[in-house]
C-alpha cells in the first residue's frame, strides 16, 4: 500500500514502553518518537537542565542509529511540564545545536508519561538539503531557527503571540493572535512563500485565548474549504506568558499541496481533514467525534472513543488510497495519562510492523467525565497522523 521505503530504527538496548518504533525512515527524512528524560539506567536528572540534556541525548541516540547526525535535525517539539523559564532548555540545547539549529515549538503540558519532559523530532537524510531561514530583524542570541527548509519542505518554529525583541504581550487575545500569525507569514515570506503553501499547523492557545477568536481571526489567513491539515490544542501554558503559538509545515512547491476531504466531511474555514506535502500526508488531529447528523462523542470510555478516532482517521486516508499501514508518525494527546495502557491497548490492534513513532501527552488537567443533556460526553482522546504514499 506504499512506494516510499520505511524502516523502523531501535538504537541499541531501545525498548519503547509502548506499541511505537523510536524511529521510521521513509524517503528523505527520519521521524523520531517522543523522548524522553530517562537515561540507560532508568534514572531521571534533578535539575531541569540535565534533563533537557538528556532528553536530547536520547534523540540523538535514534538520529545516530539511523546514520545521521544531530546536524540534520529540521525540528524539535518540545513538551514541558515545567514551561516558565526555557533557560535550562536552551543552555542544553546550544550544547547539541551549536550551528544552524533547527526549528523549535516549546509548550506546557500537564503531564507525561514518567518523564517531566518530552521531545520529538524532525531528521532530513540529505543534509544538503537544510537550510535555516532568519527572518530581518531575529534575535541573533535565539537558540533557534524560525524556519527551516528540508527540500520540498519547510518546517516553522513555534511563533508566539509575544514581540520577539520586546517581549511584548498584546493585552487583548484578538491582538495576541494577529501577531502570531504575523509572525508566521514573515517567516514565510521569508522563505519565498506564504500562507498558501502550508499544509499542517498547530495552534496551540491556553484557556486565555476564546476559540472563537483564534479561529476567526485564523480563517482569514486561507481560503474556505482549502485550509491546511490542523491540530488545535488547548495547553496549560507557554513559554514566556504568552498565550497562543503557530507552529506547523509548508511546502515549498505549493502545486503539490493537495487537501483531501473525504466525502462525509463538510468543508471548513479552519482545517481540511488531510493535505499532501507531495508524497507525505498530514492529517487533521481526530476525536471519538461521530460525524453528519446529529453528531457528537456518544461514547463513554477511552478505548471506544478510540476506535471512532481511528474510524474517523481511516476516512481520510482511504480517501487518499492509503490506510493504517502508510502511517509513520502520531501525536496522541490523552485527557488523562493514567489512560496510557487502557489506550494502548486498543491503539496497538491498528497497526504493524513498522510501527509508526508516537508522542503520547496529556496537555490539560482532566476534566469532568459526564454526558451533557444531549448524551455527548467530553473528548478523551485526540490523535493526528503524518502517512506516506
Amino acid at each position: 500500500m506504499y512506494g516510499v521505503t520505511r524502516k523502523a530504527i531501535y538504537p541499541g538496548g531501545a525498548k519503547p514502553a509502548a506499541p511505537y518504533s523510536p524511529g521510521i525512515l521513509a524517503g528523505d527524512f527520519l521521524y523520531v518518537a517522543g523522548q524522553g528524560a530517562e537515561n540507560a539506567e532508568h534514572k531521571i536528572a534533578e535539575d531541569d537542565e540535565g534533563q533537557a540534556r538528556q532528553c536530547l541525548k536520547n534523540i540523538q541516540a535514534v538520529i545516530e542509529a539511523a546514520g545521521l547526525k544531530m546536524s540534520h535535525v529540521v525540528y524539535v517539539q518540545v513538551y514541558l511540564t515545567k514551561y516558565t523559564d526555557e533557560g535550562p532548555l536552551n543552555r542544553a540545547w546550544k550544547e547539541f545545536f551549536p550551528q544552524a539549529p533547527p526549528a523549535r515549538s516549546t509548550i506546557g503540558v500537564a503531564k507525561l508519561k514518567g518523564t517531566p519532559i518530552e521531545m520529538s523530532a524532525v531528521a532530513v537524510k540529505d543534509l544538503a538539503l537544510k537550510k535555516a531561514v532568519v527572518t530581518p530583524g531575529y534575535p541573533a542570541s535565539s537558540p533557534l531557527s524560525p524556519a527551516v527548509i528540508a527540500g520540498d519542505r519547510l518546517y516553522l518554529s513555534g511563533h508566539l503571540g509575544r514581540d520577539i525583541n520586546t517581549g511584548r504581550v498584546p493585552d487583548d487575545a484578538a491582538g495576541q493572535v494577529q501577531l502570531s500569525l504575523d509572525r508566521l507569514a514573515l517567516t514565510l515570506h521569508t522563505a519565498g512563500i506564504d500562507f498558501r503553501n502550508v499544509v499542517f499547523t498547530n495552534p496551540y492557545i491556553t484557556p486565555q485565548i476564546p476559540m472563537e477568536v483564534m479561529n476567526r481571526i485564523y480563517a482569514k489567513h486561507f481560503e474556505f474549504g482549502n485550509t491546511p491539515g490542523r491540530a488545535t490544542i488547548q495547553v496549560i501554558g507557554l513559554p514566556s506568558g504568552a498565550n497562543v503559538e503557530f507552529t506547523g509545515v509548508a511546502v515549498m512547491d505549493v502545486s503539490k499541496r493537495v487537501a483531501v476531504r473525504p466525502k462525509n466531511m463538510e468543508p471548513s474555514p479552519t482545517a481540511s481533514p488531510c493535505v499532501f506535502a507531495g508524497d507525505t500526508f498530514f492529517c487533521s488531529a481526530k476525536s471519538g467525534f461521530i460525524p453528519g447528523p446529529h453528531g457528537g462523542i456518544y461514547a463513554s470510555t477511552v478505548e471506544t472513543q478510540l476506535r471512532q478516532t481511528m474510524r474517523n482517521l481511516l476516512d481520510g486516508l482511504e480517501e487518499a488510497g492509503m490506510n493504517f499501514s502508510n502511517v509513520v508518525s502520531s501525536n496522541l494527546y490523552l485527557d488523562n495519562i493514567d489512560d496510557f495502557d487502557r489506550m494502548n491497548s486498543v491503539y496497538a490492534e491498528y497497526f504493524s510492523d513498522p510501527l509508526p513513532v508516537r508522542t503520547t501527552v496529556q496537555q490539560l488537567a482532566p476534566g469532568r467525565r459526564s454526558a451533557d443533556s444531549k448524551g455527548h460526553w467530553p473528548t478523551l482522546e485526540q490523535i493526528s497522523i503524518i502517512a506516506v504514499k
